[in-house]
């Protein structure tokens, strides 16, 4: 198994403003311009994998040196790319696949071998009859882009989409054959059991998001502060024959994120798997 973080922690998620007048430039990035110093911090801390945000690429789109000299002296490697889209809405398709198309060339740019999709717009009214086959659609699409990049795509379900529940991710797997990307606590904050997932649908685990969560305040935490139970989980991994990146993943800290990082470092020394 081989052991990464995520450079979220280091400012958490917002969205490019210039999204808001185009879909197409609509990217996901961390707050406060940090990458480069989450980046030194991961790699300090003994993690060698990295995931960012499409978005956090594209701040580096004409100075990519700046990023690749930060990731090569860290020793670290750029894993996975986290992009997504609404994916139902059909006027907007085309600028949707057009921002995901750049993503996937940054992706590739940057060295990365993985791009993680999230979305799946969950309309304010209500699912409309379609919208998970369009979803699925969607992901497909996206999945070829990827391919066309020469990246593994897989699908991370999330609060705040279509995709919240058990119930909700089954159906949409009997749409499409998405590889699964599963996010532990966002898993677990929606009713399911993480490792159960993970065993259920095993032979489509492509990308694993670790991340633990205290289901009474719907707080993430460093991994074993709270109530996910991330050793089934690791145990589910492994009788599903994965033996590849684990990407550690904490939204924000109140904190320093490197503490975090650590903090979760200590938690994967005593389940044995550290290092990666």
């Amino acid at each position: 198994m081989r052991l990464g973080y995520s450079a979220i922690t280091w400012g958490g998620v917002v969205g490019t403003a210039q999204g808001v007048g185009s879909v197409a430039d609509l990217f996901y990035a961390t707050a406060g311009g940090r990458t480069v110093e989450a980046v030194a911090q991961i790699g300090s801390l003994g993690y060698r994998g990295l995931e960012v945000f499409d978005g956090d690429l594209l701040a580096f789109e004409r100075q990519p040196d700046v990023l690749l000299e930060a990731i090569a002296q860290a020793g670290v490697e750029l894993v996975s790319v986290y992009t997504g889209a609404n994916f139902i809405y059909p006027d907007i398709a085309d600028d949707e696949f057009a921002k995901i198309t750049r993503a996937a060339q940054l992706a590739r740019r940057f060295g990365a071998s993985r791009l993680v999709l999230g979305g799946g717009a969950r309309r304010s009214g209500g699912v409309l009859e379609g919208d998970f086959a369009a979803l699925a659609r969607g992901l497909d699409r996206a999945a070829r882009i990827a391919a066309a990049a020469g990246l593994e795509a897989s699908y991370h379900p999330h609060l705040g989409t279509l995709v919240e529940t058990e119930d909700a991710l089954e159906r949409l797997f009997a749409l499409t054959d998405i590889p699964f990307c599963p996010d532990t606590a966002h898993l677990a904050a929606g009713g399911a059991d993480p490792a159960a997932l993970v065993r259920r649908y095993g032979d489509r685990l492509s990308h694993v998001h670790l991340k633990d969560l205290d289901r009474a305040t719907g707080s993430f935490l460093p991994l074993g502060d709270g109530d996910v139970d991330l050793a089934e989980v690791l145990r589910a991994v492994a009788s599903a024959g994965y033996d590849r990146w684990l990407m550690v993943e904490l939204d924000s800290y109140p904190g320093d994120p490197g503490e975090a990082a650590q903090r979760s470092r200590r938690w994967l020394e005593a389940q044995g798997v550290w290092p990666g």
